[in-house]
């Protein structure tokens, strides 16, 4: 089986709990490091799937390997081939598909409800499940591209994932492991210095750390959910490597 591909553009912003997952079932994966200037790749016609995370850049910045990206999520998508994102790898597939991405109205930061839509889509993807926490870590949301089907939405940010197809793209993070919380809390303490208001978009650090043992199983279950029926996707189109 070929690789699904995964490109990690930031130093904290790692695989997490997508990596562990491949991993139990005996996926092969490939990651390549977009921020040590690893090569992406011309195409994805040696892959079986690809996956975009997260990052503290824009995807309107003008790095050079975000047009190279985007020719990549297009040329995926032409070929039937799973494209999954996370935060910024959602907005990336968004914005692939010609959808814009902009300013959320509000920094979402933290363990914050996401609601699921009434679609059958959102069926198709989450089951039965219902609504849930999830963690975020955003300024920025996308439009939805043409041909989208919402999945999920939050009280700060309508467009929280979205599928076409065999496609997920995501604005939350459901990658999240208690490692990388801790990271990105210790690391970017700045970003949630905040005076703890209820219902508020943005958590402290603290209050972020305290949440996640009783939230993350909760998310975990609907992650698996997710990442189940993306796979599902990949190995119905799969071709020897």
């Amino acid at each position: 089986m070929k690789p699904v591909i995964i490109f990690q553009h930031s130093r904290l912003v790692g695989p997490g709990h997508f990596a562990s997952f491949l991993d139990r079932r005996e996926i092969p994966w490939r990651l390549v490091r977009t921020d040590l200037g690893e090569a992406i790749p011309s195409s994805c016609a040696d892959s079986s799937g690809l996956c975009f995370l997260g990052g503290e850049m824009s995807v309107n910045d003008p790095l050079p390997w975000i047009d190279r990206e985007l020719a990549l999520i297009r040329e995926a998508l032409a070929n039937d081939i799973p494209v999954i994102g996370h935060c910024l790898g959602g907005q990336l597939m968004a914005k692939a598909l010609g959808a814009r991405v902009s300013s959320n109205p509000v920094r979402e930061i933290g363990w914050n409800r996401v609601y699921r839509a009434a679609t059958p889509a959102a069926h198709a993807w989450l089951g039965e499940l219902g609504d849930f926490d999830c963690f975020h870590w955003h300024g920025e949301t996308f439009a939805l591209p043409a041909g989208a089907e919402p999945l999920l939405s939050s009280t700060h940010c309508g467009n929280q994932a979205f599928a076409i197809g065999p496609h997920l793209g995501m604005q939350c993070h459901v990658e999240m492991t208690p490692e990388l919380i801790g990271q990105w809390t210790e690391e970017w303490s700045g970003e949630t210095a905040v005076i703890d208001v209820p219902g508020s978009p943005v958590q402290s650090a603290e209050l972020i750390r305290a949440e996640t043992a009783k939230k993350l199983p909760a998310m975990r279950v609907a992650t698996e959910r997710l990442y189940t029926h993306w796979l599902d996707q990949v190995m119905q189109r799969v071709q020897p490597a």
